[in-house]
């Protein structure tokens, strides 16, 4: 298991990783980082425990807010795709009630040239 070395907060941190996840470890403590110094920009030094932990809350309201943008927006691809099938059904109900009209039409048509021909 590889060992990968990070930095949040000008600390060195080493941290364990399955096979080939160490790049994408050191872009998540790269995310932690920032999020610690924007907390330090804000409020100034409040110790290590307490500015992980707000940077923590940062980056779940930032996660809380995009997994309800993502529900959102999967709801209205949802429900654009329940119109289109909507808007699906009713164009078949419409051409199968404009075939048989045409169908009865040519019925009749049919109907009133066979009575001219019989007359």
């Amino acid at each position: 298991m590889p060992l990968v070395n990070v930095m949040v907060n000008g600390r060195a941190y080493t941290i364990a990783c399955d096979e080939g996840e160490e790049e994408y470890l050191k872009g998540l403590a790269a995310q932690v980082d920032a999020k610690a110094r924007e907390v330090l920009g804000s409020v100034g030094q409040v110790g290590d425990a307490r500015m992980m932990l707000m940077a923590a809350l940062l980056i779940a309201d930032e996660h809380q807010d995009m997994t309800a943008k993502l529900a959102a927006g999967a709801q209205a691809a949802s429900d654009s795709s329940g119109e289109k099938q909507s808007l699906h059904l009713r164009a078949e109900a419409a051409e199968s009630a404009a075939a048989d009209a045409l169908e009865s039409a040519a019925k009749r048509l049919e109907d009133i040239a066979a009575r001219l021909a019989h007359a």
